[in-house]
């Protein structure tokens, strides 16, 4: 698996990677935490908490406004592998799965760990943020692909009748790797979230959420992303829910005004195809990024999945200014988030200059460790 040779970035063009990035991973974490309060309460429930317009903005859950869940520790994991692998190329091992894999090991330790151990020295920092050692309702699936070393691929996946939607939510880093070509980042998306989720439906939605990113990042609208991802979506074995999903939420959009009522019959059983197209509608047919997320979590499923969705595309096509700011303000965790989007935008575009034949950056190898 490997990259396009990389382009010389021109200094706007690294400023306008750069929100794009902060607005995926900032937009996603959004979502997650306004989608929180509510997952799994019907829309009945929802309305008798909230009001008739259901959930309108961040409400308390696990003690706070603006927690996220472990759809957004694993985001930010996944971002975490991304680099390592990027770095660790300058040795000639050259595997992102795996580096991911390792990532997403040290998420698993999380869960079970106290707080950051500082034995464990090739951790890196992200490791380290103890905000992230709070268990938020893991699911079933990542506990289990992740309990032990041996990694799942699509050849052995892990948990193959898994065709929930939670690796699919952590897939947005790959579609920000905007000097790949689409098929290898499905391919590598697809491959990270077969460590988990071992049904056809849940990584090849994580292999096409990805690549919507990809094109809305590169500059593309959502309807061209899409597009551009059902034509990569036929090569796939066992690709027609995930096609028939999508190809529903864009013949929505021309169904009338948009409604909870429509979300949740996109959603279906909540399976990940069916929240992917909650979150392409959502997005084609919000008046602005507020409006997209609420109408993506006001619905009887799985709330904080469908704004972590949502959330990704929106902030890659608008950039992390169109995030409103209220919300930003009470995230939970923003510090790192952004220090962690900045990162990976500096390692894509300026990596040589941090790991490579003029020299190394001993701080960024303590940040990222090769091991």
């Amino acid at each position: 698996m490997g990259a396009t040779a990389g382009a010389v970035w021109g200094r706007g063009e690294q400023q306008d990677f750069r929100s794009r990035v902060r607005g995926t991973l900032l937009g996603a974490a959004l979502g997650d935490a306004l989608g929180a309060p509510i997952d799994g309460l019907s829309l009945e429930e929802i309305r008798a908490a909230y009001g008739a317009e259901g959930l309108l903005d961040l409400a308390p859950a696990h003690g706070r406004r603006g927690a996220v869940t472990h759809l957004t520790q694993l985001a930010l994991f996944s971002v975490d592998g991304l680099i390592r692998a990027q770095v660790r190329r300058d040795t000639g091992a050259w595997h992102p799965p795996s580096d991911v894999h390792r990532a997403y090991r040290r998420w698993a330790a999380t869960q079970t760990d106290w707080g950051p151990d500082e034995r464990r020295k090739d951790d890196g920092w992200l490791a380290r943020e103890e905000w992230l050692y709070a268990r938020r309702d893991p699911s079933r699936a990542n506990l289990l692909g992740l309990a032990d070393e041996i990694m799942g691929t699509l050849d052995a996946p892990k948990n193959p009748g898994e065709p929930g939607p939670e690796a699919a939510a952590r897939s947005a880093p790959f579609g920000l790797l905007v000097g790949w070509e689409p098929q290898l980042v499905m391919q590598l998306a697809v491959e990270c979230a077969a460590q988990t989720h071992g049904h056809p439906a849940a990584y090849l939605t994580a292999g096409a959420y990805a690549v919507i990113v990809h094109a809305l990042a590169r500059g593309e609208n959502l309807d061209a992303a899409v597009q551009q991802t059902l034509a990569l979506l036929v090569t796939r074995p066992g690709h027609q829910p995930v096609t028939d999903a999508l190809q529903h939420a864009l013949g929505a959009v021309r169904q009338g005004m948009p409604s909870p009522g429509r979300v949740e019959e996109l959603a279906g059983d909540g399976t990940a195809e069916g929240l992917l197209a909650v979150a392409v509608y959502c997005v084609l047919v919000g008046e602005d990024v507020r409006h997209g997320l609420c109408l993506a979590v006001n619905h009887g499923g799985p709330s904080a999945v469908a704004g972590t969705l949502t959330g990704g595309l929106l902030g890659a096509l608008h950039g992390e200014t169109a995030l409103p700011p209220a919300w930003l303000a009470e995230l939970e965790g923003r510090p790192s988030v952004l220090v962690l989007a900045d990162d990976f935008a500096m390692e894509m575009t300026q990596g040589p200059a941090l790991h490579g034949p003029a020299g190394s950056s001993p701080g960024w190898l303590a940040r990222y460790p090769r091991a």
